[in-house]
């Protein structure tokens, strides 16, 4: 299998060197790294070319490094049926830069994209309905970036009297517990019948 591999990245990164910054084998599976400028030829280039022949789109998904200057990375799936092999494409990307949509390739490409757009922010230009797809009309913010807040900005419930829906700036029902360890939440201050052993 790691033969096959290390054929696979040899081939792919000699034919296309210029769109290929780093081919790395891991766990079995081939990962190429590349820009968002060479995204659209390079899945198109392992698509038609014969000897890949990766005509499957499986999955498109974003990952948050908020530490990074290129903060987000968008991952691509690919299986070739042909060859019984998966391959798995990689571009960072700035909050603030667009990235290719690979639609015009992949049609089936639209609701992935729309959903790493929902749920990190990342723009896709050239998609044909780039909008949100999981969240609620008027939600804001994007709740997989890791500086989004866990309880988020606004909640939602229907009110009784205006009968319709309204948002509400987040309200905790109760202060965070200060625990003194004296509340059963934290255990008995005695030992339980078997619990000394686990003391040893």
């Amino acid at each position: 299998m790691s033969e096959a591999l290390n054929e696979l990245s040899t081939y792919i990164r000699e034919s296309r060197s210029s769109l290929v910054e780093a081919a790395v084998i891991a766990h079995g599976e081939l990962t190429l790294s590349t820009t968002p400028a060479g995204v659209v030829e390079l899945v198109t280039f392992l698509r038609d070319d014969p000897r890949l022949g990766f005509v499957s789109f499986i999955d498109v998904c974003g990952a948050d490094y908020p530490q990074r200057p290129s903060r987000f990375e968008v991952v691509y799936h690919f299986l070739s049926p042909t060859k019984n092999e998966r391959i798995r494409v990689k571009l960072a990307c700035a909050e603030d830069e667009p990235v290719p949509s690979i639609t015009g390739v992949f049609p089936g490409a639209d609701w992935f994209e729309r959903e790493a757009y929902d749920m990190y922010g990342i723009l896709f230009t050239g998609h044909p309905d780039l909008r949100r797809i999981l969240t609620d009309y008027g939600f804001e913010g994007y709740p997989l970036r890791k500086d989004f807040p866990t309880t988020g900005f606004v909640e939602v419930r229907y009110d009784d009297e205006a009968k319709r829906v309204i948002y509400e700036p987040v309200e905790l029902k109760q202060e965070f517990r200060n625990f003194d360890f004296l509340s059963p939440w934290e255990g008995t201050d005695y030992v339980l019948p078997g619990d000394e052993k686990a003391k040893q």
